[in-house]
């Protein structure tokens, strides 16, 4: 039980482009090459938007750290 030889995959080739044609194999390559493409592109472009922004404001304590927050109302009901 050997491994199959470069016979036997030329063989499953012509095999494959007589039942596909050369047209169709064309446009299934190229329809994997536009995906790895747009693959690629993705991931450019996820990492860009990763990479953080100039900080627009900063209050910085005794640690160096930007405390960022938002102030909210709070308003008590009293009993009267």
């Amino acid at each position: 039980m050997g491994g199959l030889s470069i016979w036997h995959w030329l063989i499953v080739l012509v095999i494959v482009m007589m039942i596909f044609g050369t047209k169709k194999l064309r446009n299934i390559g190229q329809d994997l090459g536009g995906a790895v493409k747009g693959f690629k592109d993705g991931l450019k472009e996820g990492t860009e938007e990763a990479k953080p922004a100039a900080p627009s404001q900063q209050l910085t304590g005794n640690s160096g750290q930007t405390i960022e927050g938002e102030v909210k109302e709070v308003k008590e009901k009293t009993n009267s």
